[in-house]
């Protein structure tokens, strides 16, 4: 079986490979990976980042300003989430290269479900990737340049094996000077193993937590006396120690410290110095523990600004390195970020109707809005997923605008993507008869569940007109402009033949000459041309029509130029296909018989009905949704 065979090769390929310490220096001087950091290891296995130039995509240059983005395959379905990822990254560099931050610990701040715990999850995945080498049977997983001296060995190290001095300022652990001893200080006796990092065995990659906040206990960390084994040794003999504090099982690889800032504050200071000088001191009175590794620790803002504001906690704050990790602003990423989640659920297969999954994004993006000034918070949600408003909204500003006038803390507040995900499970599930999701059944679930959150009077009022003034308003936009050309069976024919009229006529009423229709005979004058133009003018409410007309002629000149005499399709130009649409649809009368569900009165109309029904399903509604937001659609139209 293939799976097997996988597995087996896996496995067998992550083996220890034993070797003598001087096979190991004479793989150093081939393989500069044989003696990399922690942080060398972890860039090696994000790999190169792909360069994406951000000039060549509309909407991804005005979120970026035209810049040059990296995109790091090894996060590639992290949403959003760009400029996090870049700074994690950032640290793993410079702390590669020998910089400050390899004394720093990496902490990502955030808000609950904003993707920490994830990022920190994905980069214990890619710690596993790339091998160690280790001292055979040492507690600890030391490196074998510990046991050289680096102001007497480390010239040496270099001149032979060109090993950078930096990699040999290691000390010994306590384990390690007892066996040396033991060999009668010969070091050759020392074996080295190739290690792969792993999650299951605790191999380099450990998880600690804070525990009991009025327990000041640090073998969590740094590891205790082993019990049992004091019948046989001293308590401060190196072998009576139980290594298994998260700094001994994570030395030369990463530690994963969760909710940091709920711990104690002396629980903390081992990793001081464990980051700063590269060892730590163990609860018995033997030598330092080497440590040569990555701390990575992750809380929410609460705890962070408890910490911050604590002046005793000075020495610590300045060995920190942030990443703030705020929820996702861009809606387009947070809809994949739901597309993902539903992906690796049961839902995969049930029928989500159009537009659900954007207006649970849009709604989670706009709680987590900084509210703007002299603008509308929905025009600002635009923007900020590269929408260009220059057409429709004149007091939308930059992009750029809205970031400085919000400020860094904007995206570190409002609902969570786990909770819109609960929102979600609750949607698909909300008809006993069918598991399907569709946004009126949204909107409802939406509204109980903020009522039920009991959040402040104030923002309860702000979440629900988010619901009732933007996205009802515009969802009743979308679903009749759906079911409009579901109805329309001819929709595009009919929609190319509004403009071709219209361009027509705007081009002879420009000019001021009579026009001779040539199937009819019929001659309109510039008065009656007007009359005719204004029909299909009036429903889109245009302000300036003369102008507009003008551009439009202009417009389609110059594409016939490139379209062989021939008009455009009527799509082409936004401006007319919005006024086009707003003609077609104004007429709904003709369409009340067709979508609603009452008896019909002929055999042709209960056609007409089924076709329609039909297509809508098409379009990926189920035939119970079509029911239910084609009456949704008529009582909106009613009441507005």
């Amino acid at each position: 079986m293939d799976v097997v065979r996988n597995f087996l090769a896996r496995y067998e390929q992550t083996r220890e490979e034993e070797m003598s310490l001087e096979e190991y220096l004479e793989l150093c001087r081939k393989d500069r990976m044989a003696y990399a950091t922690a942080a060398e290891r972890m860039l090696a296995a994000i790999g190169e980042p792909e360069m994406i130039d951000t000039r060549h995509d509309s909407r991804l240059s005005r979120i970026f300003g035209n810049k040059v983005i990296r995109v790091y395959p090894a996060f590639k379905d992290f949403y959003g989430m760009e400029e996090p990822i870049e700074q994690v990254v950032s640290h793993f560099r410079h702390a590669s290269q020998g910089l400050e931050e390899k004394k720093q610990i990496l902490y990502l701040l955030g808000p609950v479900g904003g993707g920490k715990s994830s990022i920190a999850e994905r980069l214990k995945q890619l710690m596993e990737q790339v091998p160690f080498y280790a001292i055979k049977g040492s507690p600890v997983n030391e490196s074998p340049l510990g046991l050289f001296s680096n102001d007497e060995d480390g010239p040496l190290l270099e001149q032979q094996f060109g090993i950078p001095r930096r990699y040999t300022q290691r000390i010994m652990s306590p384990w390690a000077v007892k066996r040396l001893e033991e060999y009668g200080g010969d070091v050759r006796k020392f074996r080295v193993v190739k290690r792969y990092p792993s999650i299951l065995k605790q191999v380099g990659v450990a998880k600690t937590e804070p525990g009991d906040e009025n327990n000041q206990d640090i073998s969590s960390l740094v590891g205790k006396v082993d019990i049992r084994k004091l019948e046989s040794f001293a308590q401060d003999d190196t072998d009576a120690y139980s290594y298994s504090g998260g700094l001994c099982l994570a030395n030369q690889g990463l530690l994963e410290f969760v909710e940091m800032f709920k711990a104690p504050i002396k629980v903390l200071h081992p990793l001081l110095t464990a980051t700063q000088e590269g060892n730590f001191k163990g609860t018995e009175g033997f030598g330092a523990i080497p440590f040569d590794g990555i701390v990575m620790a992750h809380s929410n803002e609460s705890e962070w600004k408890a910490f911050k504001n604590n002046k005793n906690n000075e020495a610590f704050l300045d060995r920190i390195y942030i990443v703030k990790v705020p929820y996702c602003l861009r809606v387009t990423e947070e809809v994949k970020i739901y597309d993902k989640l539903i992906r690796n659920s049961s839902l995969k297969d049930a029928v989500c109707a159009p537009g659900t999954l954007k207006m649970m994004a849009q709604f989670s993006v706009l709680t987590r809005l900084k509210e703007p000034e002299n603008s509308s918070i929905f025009s600002k949600m635009l923007i900020y997923d590269g929408d260009n408003l220059k057409d429709t909204d004149p007091k939308a500003k930059s992009y750029q605008e809205y970031r400085d006038y919000a400020g860094v803390d904007e995206g570190m507040t409002g609902i969570s993507t786990r909770f819109a995900f609960k929102i979600l499970s609750k949607v698909f599930n909300f008809d006993s008869n069918e598991i399907a999701a569709n946004p009126v059944h949204l909107m409802y679930v939406l509204e109980q569940q903020i009522e039920r959150e009991q959040f402040p009077a104030e923002t309860e009022q702000k979440y629900l007109a988010y619901i009732k003034e933007h996205l009802a308003t515009r969802y009743a936009e979308f679903i009749g402009k759906e079911i409009q050309t579901a109805y329309l069976e001819s929709y595009s024919e009919y929609g190319q033949n509004i403009f071709d009229r219209y361009v027509t006529y705007a081009d002879f009423w420009i000019q001021d000459q009579e026009f001779r229709d040539t199937d009819t005979g019929e001659i309109f004058d510039r008065a009656a041309l007007n009359a005719e133009l204004e029909k299909i003018e009036k429903p889109a409410g245009l302000s300036n029509p003369k102008d507009f007309r003008n551009e439009i002629v202009n417009f389609v000149l110059r594409a016939r130029a490139n379209n062989g005499g021939k008009n455009p399709v009527w799509t082409s130009y936004e401006k007319l296909r919005t006024v086009i649409e707003k003609k077609m649809f104004s007429n709904t009368e003709d369409l009340l018989p067709v979508i609603s569900f009452n008896a019909k009165a002929s055999a042709d109309e209960q056609k007409k009905h089924e076709d329609f029904v039909n297509r809508m399903v098409e379009k990926g509604y189920t035939h119970r949704q079509v029911r239910l937001l084609c009456e949704w659609y008529l009582r909106v139209r009613k009441s507005s």
